[in-house]
């Protein structure tokens, strides 16, 4: 793949060292780029413990842009889940529909915690976003189970199996850094909002 891509540019460089990074897949997440194509990449996560996604893997794909990591990802969920609608352009603050937001130094890795992390919190009407209910939602995650990328084959087979049936460490630590940094991104879009606000009106307090 490599002698097919102009390896001076700066985001061929930075894929090609975050796809080496990710090559090994965890118990939460396996990301890789298509064979043909640098630029997408297709993703699993493993729903996050504690939640009605417990039980899920969910599969989707990731566009990057040429001039990543300078601007973000494009996410789109094709494995049903009841959370985000597959098939469609996700809005999240680590995504496309943000470019505010974005930081270069976030990474696939990032993407790929912040969506484990954003998956129980509520969706407040976000583009793209879904409010089944807790039992339709871990009735599509016991059903994850057969689902299978034309790309990809079978999507649990992706993550690295669990070692016992309680939450290992590497798990665990997955999921709270996920939480935490769906915490931070939220924070983070929350001051971005204040400051925008104090700008078109300094004083609001004043009409």
């Amino acid at each position: 793949m490599a002698s097919s891509y102009n390896m001076r540019s700066p985001a061929v460089k930075r894929l090609m060292k975050e796809a080496q990074e990710l090559k090994e897949a965890t118990e939460e997440y396996f990301a890789q780029p298509l064979e043909d194509n640098l630029f997408e990449w297709h993703f699993t996560v493993k729903g996050p413990s504690d939640s009605e996604f417990e039980e899920g893997f969910y599969h989707g794909r990731i566009i990057l842009p040429t001039e990543y990591p300078m601007k973000p990802p494009s996410i789109i969920i094709l494995t049903p889940n009841g959370r985000f609608e597959i098939n469609k352009k996700i809005c999240l603050s680590i995504s496309g529909h943000h470019p505010e937001s974005w930081q270069p130094s976030w990474s696939i890795r990032t993407a790929l915690l912040a969506i484990i992390g954003f998956m129980p919190t509520e969706s407040l009407g976000a583009i793209g976003s879904l409010n089944y209910s807790a039992e339709e939602r871990r009735a599509l995650a016991l059903k994850s189970h057969s689902w299978q990328c034309p790309s990809c084959g079978l999507i649990k087979n992706l993550l690295k199996e669990k070692s016992a049936n309680s939450l290992s460490e590497e798990e665990s630590e997955a999921n709270k850094e996920a939480k935490e940094l769906a915490k931070q991104i939220c924070f983070k879009v929350f001051i971005d909002y204040l400051v925008v606000l104090v700008f078109i009106n300094p004083d609001p307090f004043l009409p």
